[in-house]
């Protein structure tokens, strides 16, 4: 991907001709340079899904004065979107528990500035990362867990979540499920790895599930959160091929791989707008 600077148009709405020549259109009549474009029409719901990268130098105006010049066209096509700039980094707090393989990837592929983010903060449920996070610099919160505070606990993760102006939540391994108040606060921007391929294997010791069902695959999902458990709509998955020789802490063993890429993979998509919701599923435009 290019590192010019760019305004990522993505945008929804129900099908019809002209969507595409009139959102050209107003691009190119003020100067935009598309340099990258992205369309699927949905024939079972009749709806149609659009993300365009438009050279930011190349308008004839920012992104707020985009906003406002683009509103009536939306309102006259019932459009959902948005717009952002590259220039502004998303904010991603990461929480985690004890389980360290996806933390430790995601720190490493933003210190070596793989990943354009700002990471504000890390909560966790437990003191065993502290260390670590602090050794980069990055602040860290002990949020501690437990069926009798919860809902205190939770408030408290919100709190610090609005404190670091924070633009998505990733739950590396947070072994913990979030309250339906969080879920529902926060659409679109809590984002999960659950280690199965959903809809298989859901809840915890998946990989156990697994081994006791003998599958001959097992895998890796990332998701968004909803408060339906494990049940939020998948952004990224892969499998691995395992035989009747693997055991349970083999399978965990090459799980760990397969979360660390999928949930780079799946937090990328979200950093780049390349991911569109509807329902209780995604279009993803690699």
């Amino acid at each position: 991907m290019s590192s010019a600077r760019r305004y990522t148009l993505k945008l929804s709405c129900l099908d019809r001709v002209g969507i595409v020549a009139s959102v050209s259109a107003f691009i190119s009549s003020n100067k935009g340079w598309i340099t990258e474009a992205n369309y699927y029409a949905d024939a079972h719901t009749q709806r149609f899904f659009m993300r365009q990268e438009i050279l930011a130098e190349s308008l004839l105006f920012d992104v707020e004065e985009f906003r406002s010049k683009f509103a009536p066209m939306a309102r006259e096509f019932g459009m959902d979107w948005s717009i952002s700039d590259s220039a502004r980094k998303k904010r991603v707090v990461l929480m985690v528990s004890k389980q360290e393989h996806c933390l430790y990837d995601l720190l490493s592929r933003w210190h070596a500035q793989e990943l354009n983010i700002e990471i504000p903060c890390v909560i966790s449920n437990h003191e065993t990362f502290r260390g670590v996070v602090e050794w980069h610099g990055i602040p860290f919160h002990h949020v501690p867990v437990s069926p009798e505070n919860k809902e205190q606990a939770y408030a408290k993760v919100m709190e610090l979540f609005e404190e670091a102006k924070g633009d998505v939540m990733v739950l590396a391994r947070y072994m913990q499920i979030l309250s339906p108040q969080m879920c529902e606060r926060y659409p679109g921007q809590i984002i999960n790895i659950h280690h199965s391929f959903l809809p298989s294997f859901v809840g915890s010791k998946p990989y156990h599930q697994a081994f006791d069902r003998g599958v001959k695959l097992i895998g890796a999902t990332c998701h968004y959160v909803t408060a339906e458990l494990d049940q939020g709509p998948i952004i990224e998955q892969d499998v691995i091929r395992i035989d009747h020789s693997d055991e349970p802490d083999d399978l965990v063993r090459y799980g760990k791989d397969i979360e660390k890429a999928v949930l780079a993979r799946g937090l990328r998509y979200h950093l780049e707008d390349r991911i569109i919701t509807h329902g209780k599923k995604t279009v993803v435009f690699r």
